[in-house]
């Protein structure tokens, strides 16, 4: 009773934070930011000059690219659970942090351009209003500028007081319902008439690159409201049932009202109009009238042959507030939702920006994570949305806004699309929407056309988003951050994977396709690193590597810390660890059950045992039935040997080296190996061993090089250079040192030899490769391990002991 008692106390300290339904979250929000200044402002510009036909046609296949967006959010808001950060929460989590990363950044970015093109639009009316009353600050341009700077830094201070949403709606619903009343004649506005629609319905295109496109991309940020719903997801009571219902409903109603207002006021206003009182005809004298006006009763042919005109559908920006009876309201009106759009753009990049910044996919954001209050409310990401939205508003130019916006907002519906129907082609288990009525193929065209649009509308805006995206992707593609979202990129790629190994189960090997698929029996990696790294170097990135690990006496599952260090040290190989008895049985099950269908390894790595004078008899035998089991698996067979051995583990200490130790932030574990270094230029040393009955001659060595010189270019090996050494067959000789004869000399006299300084800095990158000598079954097993470490012994550079499976792999006679 007393917890319940301090429960409810605490409640009633802190209010709980503020939570919105379908109608007023969702609904109402995105209703007020597609009412915007496009409405307002352009509507009857666009119609003006694509006439009415082709101006639905712009708004239905506005509608057609949003409502499919509108489907694939909802399916995605409705697949799990959704918090703060709107779109690229979605995203992120449905495509994972390569795809969410940069539409994250986009997304926010498109959000505080939007809040620039609200706020251009409102400064517009603003100064319009200003000099009806002759009031100019410095002139048009440098006036739509300071207003909008202090419009904007209003909205700010709004925004950080946490103003509530609700006042907002009153003024710019009242739009819808002045202005239908009482249409008037004023300066080219007439009533309806049959003679205005018909000459509305076709194009009028005016200004030298005015076309289709280019009032389609002016016309969408109309329809990128669309998403304020999603943005706050975090605000809402229920986001998966509010974002798809608020967002559809919200879809139709404005579909409705801009098909009807651009019909309507183009059915009552012609396109030029001088607003002079003068221009009236008067009787039937219509000769030399140009334009529709003249059946109207009105002259306008001078402003309209000499283009000046400044009243009409084509010329007055503010004819909607002119048709109504109502002016000054509908100003008001374009103020109310101006702002409203203003302000909840200004709201949203930021939440979408902390969400993005928390997730922690880029360097140096993460000061912009920090919230504040019980909203956890972004303010200092609300600061650096009112600097890039003050940046673009002194660009004061709306139209030019408007296209940069449609490629950003284009292409986040583009990838919102293809993550729905990625998830879906990919079957992932884990996507079950509970919203089921979309289709993985409408969100592939919603995502196509989408892009199709970005190029049709501004082809070099739509290059540099997409320099922007793929610069960002390959950023977090590079350095994978330690996120796991299980994503349809996950899903997709075991798909890929499943597919391609299937595949290749029917394919018949052949001898130009062969690799080196190694498996190496490295125990932990981390303890033997110059084994690892010694096959890394030939299999990285062409063939398959397996670490095989037989366990013996350690008990720890050491697992996940022994496979980040494999990536950590940029080694691509899978690691297998396997129980047995001793290191025979380990090795013959490893041989025979690693691997999946053709990606099985053909060749066993061993490193060399250096300690078998140490070792029992019994230790000695199971490592030589090794290699006899290896020829009987038909496996090629390398053993490494270095001169310091392989085995480090007496370097770390075994607690650790099996649990914490073995992290990414360490780099304790990261020991360098010569077959890490930078080799250089490489030169590859044969010795001919085959008998030709006596001393060579010259004529025989030059046959020699000829020969050498025609395989390598038979066998398509790039060479520089060929050296032949003629005294290789004579006895050694005492060193002999030569008085007076300099070290250029000596080199162009016998380019073959080598200055002690020289060989003491080469002698690390050198790896001597030697036949492994197949053991009789009646040789035992102390004696051959004696000739093997008389083969090697005493080297300092690395030696390996190589026997193949009889199995032909050159391509020198294939076709």
């Amino acid at each position: 009773a007393t917890d319940a008692g301090s429960e409810e106390a605490q409640g009633s300290e802190e209010k709980a934070p503020a939570r919105f339904g379908w109608v007023v979250g969702v609904m109402v929000r995105c209703m007020l930011n597609i009412w915007g200044v496009i409405l307002f402002l352009r509507l009857s510009w666009i119609t003006s000059q694509a006439g009415i036909l082709l101006t639905w046609l712009i708004i239905l296949i506005s509608v057609m690219v949003t409502s499919v967006t509108a489907l694939s959010i909802s399916a995605i808001a409705t697949n799990g659970r959704v918090i703060s950060g709107g779109a690229y929460f979605m995203i992120s989590r449905t495509l994972g942090p390569e795809i969410g990363g940069p539409i994250g950044v986009v997304f926010s970015f498109a959000n505080a351009l939007a809040c620039a093109l609200n706020t251009v639009g409102f400064a517009e009316v603003a100064r319009d209003l200003m000099q009806e009353f002759g009031v100019v600050m410095v002139d048009s341009i440098n006036d739509v500028r300071i207003v909008g700077v202090i419009t904007v830094t209003v909205l700010l201070l709004i925004s950080l007081a946490g103003m509530e949403w609700e006042s907002k709606v009153i003024l710019s619903l009242n739009n819808f319902s002045s202005f239908l009343i009482s249409l008037f004649q004023a300066q080219g506005i007439f009533g309806y008439r049959t003679e205005i629609f018909l000459e509305n319905l076709t194009p009028n295109w005016r200004g030298n690159e005015a076309n289709f496109f280019q009032m389609f991309a002016i016309f969408f940020p109309s329809a990128i409201g669309i998403l304020s719903g999603a943005n706050i997801s975090g605000d809402l009571k229920d986001p998966a049932t509010a974002i798809p219902k608020g967002t559809l409903m919200a879809i139709f109603w404005t579909t409705i009202s801009y098909l009807m207002i651009s019909v309507t006021v183009a059915s009552c206003v012609v396109r030029d109009a001088s607003g002079n009182m003068t221009d009236i005809l008067t009787g039937n004298l219509t000769d030399g009238c140009v334009g529709l006006g003249c059946k109207m009763g009105w002259n306008f042919t001078d402003c309209i042959q000499q283009k000046n005109c400044e009243y009409g559908l084509a010329n007055n920006l503010k004819v909607l507030g002119q048709v109504s009876g109502f002016y000054y309201l509908i100003t008001a009106g374009v103020f109310a939702a101006s702002l409203s759009s203003a302000l909840g753009f200004l709201v949203s990049a930021p939440k979408v920006f902390q969400c993005l910044c928390k997730d922690n996919l880029y360097p140096y954001i993460g000061f912009f994570a920090k919230g504040y209050g019980k909203n956890d409310e972004p303010l200092r990401a609300y600061v650096l949305c009112y600097i890039i939205a003050v940046a673009f508003i002194l660009i004061a130019e709306l139209n030019t806004i408007a296209a940069l916006i449609s490629n950003f907002f284009l292409c986040s519906y583009s990838l919102i699309n293809f993550s729905c129907f990625h998830a879906s082609i990919t079957n992932s288990p884990g996507w079950r929407p509970s919203f089921h009525y979309y289709s993985k193929w409408t969100a592939l065209f919603g995502a196509v056309i989408s892009v199709v649009l970005m190029f049709l509308f501004t082809w070099w805006a739509a290059l540099i988003t997409f320099c922007i995206i793929f610069f960002l992707f390959g950023y977090i593609n590079y350095n994978k951050p330690k996120v796991n979202w299980g994503s349809s990129v996950q899903a997709g790629t075991y798909n890929m994977a499943l597919s391609y190994s299937v595949s290749l189960t029917g394919v018949e090997d052949h001898v130009k396709n062969f690799r080196p698929q190694c498996l190496v029996l490295t125990g932990p990696p981390n303890q033997r690193p110059a084994l690892v790294d010694f096959v890394g170097s030939f299999t990285k990135h062409i063939s398959l590597m397996i670490c095989g690990d037989i366990i013996m006496t350690r008990p720890q599952d050491a697992t996940d810390q022994l496979v980040k260090w494999m990536n950590k040290r940029k080694v691509r190989s899978f690691y297998t660890p396997f129980t047995a008895e001793s290191l025979r049985v380990g090795a013959r099950y490893l041989m025979q059950a690693s691997g999946l269908g053709k990606l099985k390894p053909n060749t066993l790595v061993l490193g060399f045992k250096s300690n078998w004078r140490e070792s029992s008899p019994e230790s000695i035998e199971d490592y030589i039935n090794t290699i006899y089991d290896t020829f009987d698996a038909n496996f090629c067979l390398c053993i490494l040997r270095m001169m310091d051995g392989l085995d480090i583990s007496d370097q770390f200490d075994c607690e650790g080296l099996m649990t914490d130790d073995v992290s990414d932030n360490s780099n304790s574990d990261q020991i360098k190996t010569v077959f890490q270094n930078t080799q250089g230029k490489k030169s590859i040393d044969v010795y001919w061993i085959a008998d030709d009955g006596g001393e060579p001659t010259e004529n025989l060595w030059t046959f020699v090089c000829f020969r050498m010189i025609a395989l390598l270019k038979r066998f398509r090996l790039h060479f520089s250079d060929v050296i032949v050494m003629t005294d290789s067959e004579k006895r050694p000789q005492a060193k002999k040192y030569q008085e007076g004869v300099t070290v250029q000399e000596l080199r162009q006299r016998e380019p073959w030899k080598i200055s002690d300084k020289e060989f003491e800095a080469f002698k690390q990158k050198v790896c001597v490769c030697v036949s492994l000598p197949v053991p009789h079954s009646d040789c035992p097993s102390a004696l051959y391990m004696a000739w093997l470490d008389t083969l090697t012994c005493g080297l300092h550079c690395p030696a390996v002991l190589i026997r193949g499976n009889q199995q032909n792999v050159l391509t020198f006679y294939c076709q």
